[in-house]
């Protein structure tokens, strides 16, 4: 017996030396960076030299917005690292989310891009519950004609989840004509885009304009179930997906198809403070046609219209700047419309605002509420020819490219700006000074200052815990 122990504990001595010296030669081993190579345009390693000396130190993994964050960073005399198991950085800004991104973080010492759980707003069934769950919760208060909620179907297309079984055979009955209770529309035209809930770029999307389109998706699904059902061992989920009424009259600019590109930051998640901020436009190549085969017709982010022919062409005219789009629509709309002047930067943004607060109450309770998480969130927007705004989706880790001339003007002082706001209210946070007003605090608007969650958690356990005793 005595024997065994000896060779375990020898055993177990020899697992730590080897965990120890693994450890010592990542610190040591050269790290790699993420360059783009100017000849080819593709991303190549090239090996880099970890800095020497006190800190600040930050970390970028990617590539999306590396460029201005790293100069950003430089600027301020901060050091770039390239190990990402190194635990003393100042900032961290990845656009991947991943358990080694959240490791090393100290509560109110770091700063870290993205917060952890952000799916319940930036994934497509994550928001959907999120706003359907706020709705039921909300039906039940009184709220001033100030503070009126919006309702979901105002602002967000009629959608499905098929993940799940109700709303699946509930979608499928509507469309096979088997049940008027979900319907919507007797337009035998109507068509709807499928959407996978976590992907973004246009990836996995596909419309269903017809009733075989409809059967074979759902042939489909229920070839997935089948499967999963007899499968022996346990097998990864399989992508969920959304359907969701597409909108076949919006309005167009120049006879195309375009979403409005805004940015929600959510600066400090303790206490909150979230802001707004304009963003930009994005446009097809092709001239809007709904029976068009081509998802680059029905899609407008870059990453679609890169695919087409002509992008190379009409590059700069498929991003449009917010004051180039409210002078087209004060020329062209606001007398044929009756529209206020200056409706995009006026009804329109105030509309936006209203939706995207209530998106974020809709998620507030469910956000990893730590000194040092920071979100900047693109979200779509999309108006119909009633002039009518909805939000088609939210997305975490937004494009931060810069390869057009209107990018150029706008990307760069967002990210900036986001950094300045960010780092201000922190440090006034940790010195316990009064947060506003934000010195740093240009385009952004402001649109919640609530108090600070983690203190309000601890309050809310506080009475629990006295309810208990007593």
């Amino acid at each position: 017996m005595m024997k065994v122990l000896e060779e375990e504990t020898q055993s177990g001595c020899a697992k730590r030396r080897f965990k120890y010296k693994r450890r010592k030669y990542r610190q040591k081993c050269v790290p790699r960076s993420l360059q783009m190579c100017p000849c080819s345009g593709k991303v190549e390693e090239q090996d880099e030299e970890e800095p020497q000396g006190a800190g600040p130190f930050f970390f970028i993994g990617g590539a999306n917005g590396a460029e201005i964050v790293s100069a950003y960073c430089e600027k301020r005399g901060w050091k770039r690292i390239y190990n990402k198991h190194t635990a003393d950085f100042k900032l961290k800004w990845c656009e991947n989310q991943s358990p080694s991104t959240y490791r090393n973080f100290r509560k109110g010492e770091q700063l870290v891009y993205q917060i952890p759980n952000n799916k319940v707003l930036t994934t497509k069934i994550g928001l959907l519950s999120s706003l359907r769950e706020y709705d039921r919760v909300s039906s039940k208060v009184k709220h001033s004609r100030a503070l009126r909620r919006l309702k979901i179907e105002e602002f967000i297309p009629t959608t499905f989840r098929m993940d799940v079984k109700q709303e699946r055979e509930a979608f499928f009955a509507q469309q096979e004509g088997k049940t008027k209770k979900y319907s919507v529309s007797n337009n035998t035209g109507q068509m709807w885009i499928c959407k996978p809930t976590a992907l973004n770029q246009g990836r996995g999307i596909f419309l269903l304009k017809s009733l075989q389109d409809v059967v074979a998706l759902k042939v489909k699904l229920q070839d997935i179930e089948d499967r999963r059902a007899k499968a022996k061992t346990l097998q990864r989920q399989p992508q969920a997906y959304i359907v969701q009424h597409y909108i076949q009259r919006p309005l167009l600019l120049k006879g195309k198809k375009f979403d409005v590109r805004s940015f929600l930051l959510i600066a400090c998640t303790s206490p909150y403070m979230v802001f707004f901020h304009h963003g930009y436009v994005r446009l097809t190549c092709d001239l809007y046609d709904p029976s068009s085969k081509n998802l680059s017709a029905h899609l407008t982010n870059q990453y679609m219209q890169k695919k087409n022919p002509l992008y190379s062409q009409v590059k700069e005219d498929t991003v449009w700047s917010m004051e180039s789009f409210n002078v087209y629509v004060n020329d062209r709309f606001q007398d044929a419309k009756r529209l206020p002047r200056d409706w995009v930067l006026g009804a329109f943004t105030r509309r936006m605002q209203q939706i995207m607060t209530q998106c974020f109450f809709a998620a507030k309770s469910k956000l990893d509420c730590r000194l040092g998480f920071f979100d900047l969130i693109g979200c779509d927007f999309m108006v119909d020819e009633d002039f009518k705004v909805w939000l088609l989706e939210m997305n975490c880790n937004p494009a931060l490219h810069i390869n057009c001339e209107v990018l150029r003007e706008v990307i760069p002082p967002v990210v900036v700006e986001t950094l300045d706001v960010t780092l201000e209210i922190f440090h006034k946070r940790l010195l316990r000074q009064r947060i506003l007003p934000l010195g740093s605090q240009r385009g952004f608007v402001l649109l919640y200052d609530g108090p600070d969650s983690s203190a309000l958690t601890c309050k809310k356990r506080h009475r629990r815990r006295k309810r208990k005793q007593s």
